[in-house]
């Protein structure tokens, strides 16, 4: 069978992502805050995208427009600029495009003429006019008595920057030497506290031996020990302790307890406190269980964690990107715009685009350039109306199905999945998703992510099916609400919601409170 190499012609149809649809795209997962960056990114890298400074007429101005004026502006809301990206086959085509494009700019983006000053009605000033009149920069050149210093009147180039002014929390290591600079500490224990301080990790303990710490400080084991024990009475207790039960016990000593086996339980027997044993406790101590209930809340109020309040991240403040309020019995959505400019096309440029034909190749390089920057501000434009348009449907979308849960909270949430909403407002269901990821929404019952209202289903014993987070608060209730001396098991739970109409497994109920944070039955039993 010979072998032989051959060419063949087939025409087939694909999807392209084109640098526009990946823009669109990339925009609807961003949240207000990343878009605002990233739209103040594009304003320094498109010379073509400036903010448009006019203020949107509120609508009590549009209802004082005239008729004329409101079909001007009817027509040029008509007349949006168009965004297609045609290849340059030849020249001619090319100066053909740059003319509609400058036309369309210049149909859309024109300046509406100010209102003249004859149909103006002349009105006495007001108090905030005579305000304005005021020569401000010639009063406070006369030095009034207004508290403000000299050297802080003037621009903000005379004002101390934001690194001189912004403070910020010690760590712990800083608050360690803060003490340590502070106590009768030589030379040389400073030294080893130093290396002692260096092997501490987040939660405050000494992650490395007595023994490695004096190799590395060339120094004897024994003047180690004797540093580290005086770095452990330092605030916070218990901090450079090798392990929990060190931890508490360094705790407890300075503290002094009136008990008398509250030492021996943690030195000997913290295994049984972990497992909350306590009649095991009580046997050994020969004590009551009301004895040994106190010494229990005695050793819950330690901190196993000494460096908890020096570590961890900065908080996370969360800015919603959709505001829902309750107006007359109906939900008003609201989209964040707070930070996020109106965009326009550069005049400067459009005129560029205006001027006709390009005669040689360094205009026609500069009309080429002009003409990239001024598509891709036009469709930065148009994604981010596409974004505003799409996250504005899906909150709609949402509001209906979930409307239960907006009037009484969160025990009236329904099951929902992504294809629910995405067949509602006539989009796939990737859109909703990527509209839904990263997302905040605030509502009459609190702040939620926009992923909070789309739940599993959990069947009923009679009736339709309940959301898994309505299962899940009804969980956070049962235990609220249960005897601390004798708390519910999982399977104790799953009996009582099911006598409240939910059907659920015990491995799920184990899962969701396992998701919720809530401790075994075994770990939330007390003794009183």
């Amino acid at each position: 069978m010979a072998i032989e190499l051959k060419q063949q012609l087939r025409i087939s149809q694909q999807l392209v992502m084109t640098p526009q649809l990946q823009q669109a795209i990339k925009l609807l997962q961003l949240n207000q805050q990343e878009l605002v960056d990233l739209v103040q990114d594009e304003l320094q890298e498109n010379p073509c995208l400036e903010e448009d400074d006019r203020e949107e007429a509120t609508a009590g101005e549009r209802s004082d427009e005239t008729p004329e004026q409101v079909r001007a502006e009817d027509e040029a809301r008509a007349e949006e600029p168009s965004a297609d990206s045609e290849g340059d086959a030849s020249s001619a085509e090319a100066d053909l495009e740059l003319r509609e494009v400058s036309a369309d700019l210049n149909a859309a983006l024109d300046d509406p003429a100010p209102p003249s000053a004859d149909s103006e009605v002349a009105e006495s000033p007001s108090d905030a006019d005579k305000i304005a009149d005021v020569q401000w920069e010639d009063y406070m050149e006369s030095n009034p008595q207004t508290g403000l210093e000299g050297h802080g009147r003037g621009d903000d180039d005379n004002r101390p920057s934001i690194e001189a002014t912004l403070t910020r929390a010690p760590n712990l290591a800083e608050h360690l030497n803060w003490q340590i600079q502070l106590s009768d500490f030589s030379v040389e224990e400073v030294a080893l506290a130093e290396w002692i301080i260096g092997n501490l990790d987040e939660k405050g303990y000494l992650k490395a031996t007595v023994e490695e710490v004096a190799v590395q400080a060339q120094a004897e084991p024994e003047a180690v020990e004797a540093v580290l024990i005086k770095i452990q009475q330092l605030d916070p207790a218990g901090v450079a302790a090798r392990d929990l039960r060190e931890c508490l016990m360094v705790q407890l000593r300075i503290l002094k307890p009136s008990n008398p086996f509250v030492l021996r339980m943690v030195e000997e027997h913290i295994d049984l406190l972990h497992r909350r044993d306590f009649k095991k406790l009580a046997r050994i101590f020969g004590a009551s269980m009301e004895e040994i209930a106190a010494a229990v809340r005695l050793v819950g109020t330690l901190e196993p964690r000494p460096g908890r309040a020096f570590g961890g991240d900065e908080p996370v403040y969360i800015i919603p990107d959709i505001y829902v309020y309750k107006v007359s019995g109906e939900f008003h959505i609201l989209l964040n715009e707070e930070g996020l400019p109106r965009l326009k096309i550069n005049s400067v440029y459009r005129e560029v685009l205006s001027d006709g034909p390009a005669s040689g190749s360094e205009s026609r390089a500069a009309k080429n350039y002009v003409q990239d920057k001024v598509r891709s501000a036009m469709w930065l434009i148009k994604s981010i109306h596409q974004r505003q348009r799409t996250i504005y449907k899906v909150t709609e979308s949402i509001i209906r199905y979930q409307r239960d849960f907006f009037e009484s909270g969160v025990s009236s949430l329904k099951p929902l999945n992504l294809r629910d909403v995405a067949d509602d407002i006539g989009m796939h269901e990737s859109t909703v998703s990527r509209v839904t990821t990263n997302k905040y929404m605030h509502t009459p019952q609190g702040i939620f992510e926009l992923k909070y209202f789309f739940n599993s289903s959990i069947s009923r014993v009679q009736g339709d099916a309940v959301a898994s987070e309505s299962v899940k608060e009804e969980i956070r209730k049962l235990v609220a609400a249960e005897d601390p001396c004798r708390p519910l098991s999982d399977q104790r739970i799953v009996e009582e919601l099911k006598s409240i109409n939910i059907d659920i497994a015990r491995r799920t109920v184990t899962k969701y409170r396992e998701a919720l944070n809530i401790l075994s039955s075994t770990r939330r039993r007390e003794v009183r």
